[in-house]
């Protein structure tokens, strides 16, 4: 059996600085799991909030299961990330008091086939910022083809 794809949300390193990085798990039903396992979803809009002291996931895109019945999931509802309390309490002190977001970054399979999403807490980037991201992967990209070459 071939091994399931990742899904990475592309845009977030380019937007934001990363501070700190969590694996979490999610909470899915039957033909989520069976959709993400084809690589049919989307995480480049999806964006976590607190919620009652959860932390919820929101307009994550699981496309609809080929094989699937009128029981088929609905693609953007909202899903509940599953962490200890410890690391929810301080993941939600820091959004609150120092104008951090919580940003979803990877959906991928663990070992045990369990599927775990990489969320990350980070800060938005200036546009000074992006600036220097940018003129940091060219250079990148440069050096790459002449190490290439030679």
């Amino acid at each position: 059996m071939s091994k399931p794809k990742e899904i990475i949300n592309r845009k977030a390193k380019f937007e934001y600085h990363f501070i700190q990085e969590l694996d979490a798990g999610i909470m899915l039903v039957g033909t989520e799991v069976k959709s993400l396992r084809s690589g049919n979803a989307n995480i480049s809009d999806a964006y976590c909030i607190f919620k009652n002291g959860e932390l919820i996931i929101k307009s994550l895109y699981i496309g609809d299961y080929d094989h699937g019945n009128i029981n088929n999931h609905e693609s953007r509802r909202d899903r509940k990330l599953l962490l200890k309390k410890t690391e929810l309490k301080k993941l939600e002190r820091r959004v609150n008091e120092k104008g951090m977001t919580i940003v979803p970054y990877k959906v991928f399979f663990s070992e045990r086939g369990l599927v775990k999403i990489k969320i990350v807490l980070g800060q938005g980037k200036k546009s000074y910022d992006k600036r220097e991201s940018i003129k940091e992967r060219d250079l990148k990209r440069d050096l790459d083809r002449y190490k290439k070459e030679y």
